[in-house]
């Protein structure tokens, strides 16, 4: 009977180099970029809209500059602002009202949630402005009268 570990050990070696081969390959496959990602549908496993928001937005930060959003009058009381992003790094989200600041906070872009409590002391104009010097990413926020 012929010794068959010469063929085994060809054939194992063989079959080890081509899983290399596909899994370097994969490694290099590119990932869906920022700039081509479909933002709702991202949105909608990310941070679903809340029929409650008084403030919402989502979109991608293809360069450095700032998004702003307005709403013309939010009411007196308590809210919660809940942000997240993706593509790496950070976003920054700043809350004013009638031109003076209420609120700063930050995501770390790796899908992950998070949530700053924000009191509104009287009605007015409010903006949530959103930057990054990490571009390209994609961000979401919404801001919800506290529960």
């Amino acid at each position: 009977m012929p010794d068959r570990s010469p063929l085994i050990s060809r054939a194992l070696s063989r079959a080890a180099a081509s899983a290399v081969m596909v899994l370097a390959v994969a490694a290099c496959s590119p990932v869906v970029s920022i700039e081509n990602a479909d933002v709702p549908q991202w949105r909608a496993t990310a941070l679903p809209s809340d029929g409650q928001a008084v403030l919402e937005d989502a979109g991608k930060i293809l360069n450095r500059d700032r998004i702003i959003q307005t709403a013309a009058s939010v009411p007196a009381g308590d809210y919660t602002l809940t942000i997240t992003c993706d593509g790496g790094g950070k976003a920054f989200f700043a809350v004013t009202l009638a031109g003076r600041e209420l609120a700063e906070a930050g995501a770390a872009c790796n899908g992950s949630l998070e949530t700053a409590s924000i009191t509104v002391p009287k009605a007015g104009r409010m903006e949530i402005s959103t930057s990054s010097v990490d571009a390209p990413l994609l961000y979401a926020y919404h801001l919800v009268p506290a529960r």
